[in-house]
């Protein structure tokens, strides 16, 4: 499992629009979106790096 800090989510479109980034990249299996924290938990072996490139395409900052 990863999980990663996501910054500038303030909406359920926000949640929507980081699932629909994070679920296109291959090998990500499930994933959940906590709006309150932040947190962005994937399931399965996607490769980090396109997380968060796709993370930051949809307009969001992941904290380091």
């Amino acid at each position: 499992m990863l999980e990663l800090k996501v910054k500038g989510m303030e909406c359920a479109h926000c949640v929507q629009s980081v699932t629909e980034a994070v679920a296109a990249v291959p090998g990500a299996v499930g994933v959940s979106v906590e709006l309150g924290s932040g947190l962005v938990r994937i399931d399965g072996a996607p490769d980090a790096a396109a997380i968060r490139s796709a993370i930051e395409r949809a307009g969001y900052d992941v904290a380091v």
